[in-house]
Parts: C-alpha cells; structure tokens; sequence
C-alpha cells in the first residue's frame, strides 16, 4: 500500500472498532468524484467499507455529508449508505457494490426521490440550521431562524444562494460583467416574487427535503438492484432543484425516472423553470472551473428572466 492507503487503513480500522494498530487487510481507490480520495476498505472484522478523505478539508465537512445522508435517510423513502464514521480527516460508509444502471432502478428511484421531497423540512438550508452545508467543496449559508413558510424560497435562493455564490465567481474571475449583472437581475427579481404562483418561481413551495446536489455522479446503481443516494447537500430546498440538476448533466434512463416521479407528483410548468432551478449549480461551477460557466449563467439567468 501507498502511504497514503496505510494512513487511511490505520484510521479507518481504528474508527470501526478494529483497534488503533490493526490496519486493514486491503485498501484500493475507488472513483469518488473530482473533490475527495475515496477508498474501498477490508476490515479485519470480515466487513468492506467506503471512506474518502479530503485534504485539508474545512471546517464541518465530512459531518455536513453525514448529516445529509441522515436526514434523507430519515425520511424513509430513499436508500443511502449508512454512516459508520464522520470526523475533521475521514467519512466511513457502509460499503455498496455497484452495478449496471437499469430502468427498473430508475423508476424506483424516481418514485422514491418523489417521496423525499413530500417530506417538509423545518427551514430552508440545512442540514443543521446556523451552519454551512456544502455544494462540492463550496460553503453554502445556512441561516437559522424561524420556520420558513410557503412562498419564501424565491428570497432565500436569492439571498443565501445565488447572490453568494455569485460574489464568489465574480470575485475569483469566474463570470464577466454583463453576465453577473443579468444573474443580479434576476435576483432582484426573485426578491420581488408575487406568493401567488403567477411569479418567476411558479406555485408556493415549502421547504421540503431534497438532495441537494443530485447529479448523474450521485446516484449510486447497485448490483442489488436498488440505487442509493449518495454525496448530498440535503437541505430545506425545491424539489425542482434536484430534477433539474438531474437533467443539466444527464443520467442513465433519465426519462423512466422522470415519468415515474411525476407520476407520484405532478409538477405542471416545470420545464420552463429549469433555467432558474439550473442557475446554483452553474454558479459553483463558475467558482470552480471558470468563466466557461460563467456564460452559461448569464444564459440561464436570461432564460429564467424570459
């Protein structure tokens, strides 16, 4: 093993009970996106296990994940990997073994996803309200206060999302004026939404559970047979959110999963919010990789404006 495997065997056993000096009887990289070095785990103790680190990873982290995995979990609709460990250095998961995406997967899964976001949350952000979630490796506000009602989102995606997110781009070059300017429009916009559904954002939306950050990349196919959600920013959001992240990056039988979803929650006018429900996810994009994104920012905000 690399010394960086023989780190995360000797952490990883110690976290799982296996004794501080035990080690693991195998350690191998596994695909864990673009942020984290992820790793399936052998235990002494006859159990397999996934764990990803992060260097110098900030503040909450690895404990925001954990607590979104919990807080989709605790909704009783979807299948998550259970959390075995969350600390400053290492998040420890029960190991699932991948397998082919399949349609039958697929509706499942959108039947499921239709029940998480039936489930209402106590406030927008999350999942702990006063501290950070996380979008990739990006910090996301999560102010606390009072319970959030019916017709509050345009305000607070505005203000805690895209208005923060877009002050990160501009500061880090990833976004040029005019674009910046026409996403500042469009939040002034969304300041101003009419709470009687004929707005930007359609129809009142309460703070429901969602994702987060639901990419093709986050959706787990198992060779159980049942997909597992993985790597959230679980939250007080929009379900549409998550549909149109979703749809922004593709995913396999997108359209059985789609179809069985909205048979369970219909959602009339959506595809003419995808532009606004879009918009988050460039943003961090643009912090991340650059003005590319940027454009394509400005884009969706002048579609979402009409």
């Amino acid at each position: 093993m690399t010394g960086a495997a023989d780190r995360v065997a000797a952490r990883v056993a110690a976290l799982t009970g296996n004794g501080a000096g035990s080690g693991a009887v195998d350690v191998r990289p596994v695909g864990g996106g673009d942020i984290c070095d992820a790793y399936r785990v052998a235990l002494p103790d006859g159990r397999t296990v996934f764990a990803k680190t992060l260097a110098g990873a900030p503040g909450g982290f690895f404990a925001a994940e954990a607590a979104g995995l919990e807080l989709l979990a605790s909704t009783g609709a979807p299948a998550v990997p259970a959390v075995l460990a969350a600390e400053d250095d290492v998040l420890v998961l029960e190991w699932v073994e991948p397998g082919p995406p399949s349609a039958a997967q697929a509706e499942r899964l959108g039947r499921e996803l239709a029940a998480v976001h039936a489930v209402r949350a106590p406030a927008w952000g999350g999942p702990r309200p006063g501290r950070p979630a996380f979008l990739g490796s990006v910090p996301l506000p999560s102010p606390s206060g009072p319970p959030a009602g019916e017709g509050d989102w345009p305000a607070f995606h505005a203000r805690h999302r895209l208005l923060p997110l877009l002050r990160r781009a501009v500061d880090g070059g990833g976004i040029g004026g005019r674009d910046a300017r026409d996403v500042e429009r469009l939040c002034e916009e969304l300041e101003a939404d009419p709470a009687d559904g004929t707005g930007l954002s359609g129809p009142p939306q309460p703070p429901a559970v969602v994702h987060g950050d639901l990419w093709s990349g986050n959706v787990l196919w198992a060779a159980d047979g049942r997909a597992r959600l993985i790597d959230p920013s679980a939250q007080g959001g929009h379900p549409e959110t998550d549909l149109a992240v979703l749809e922004l990056f593709g995913c396999p039988h997108l359209d059985r999963l789609l179809a069985a979803y909205e048979e369970v929650r219909p959602l009339p006018g959506r595809r003419g919010r995808l532009p606004l429900h879009r918009l988050q996810h460039l943003l961090v994009h643009a912090v991340l990789f650059g003005p590319g994104y940027g454009a394509r920012c400005g884009a969706a905000a002048r579609a979402a404006l009409g």
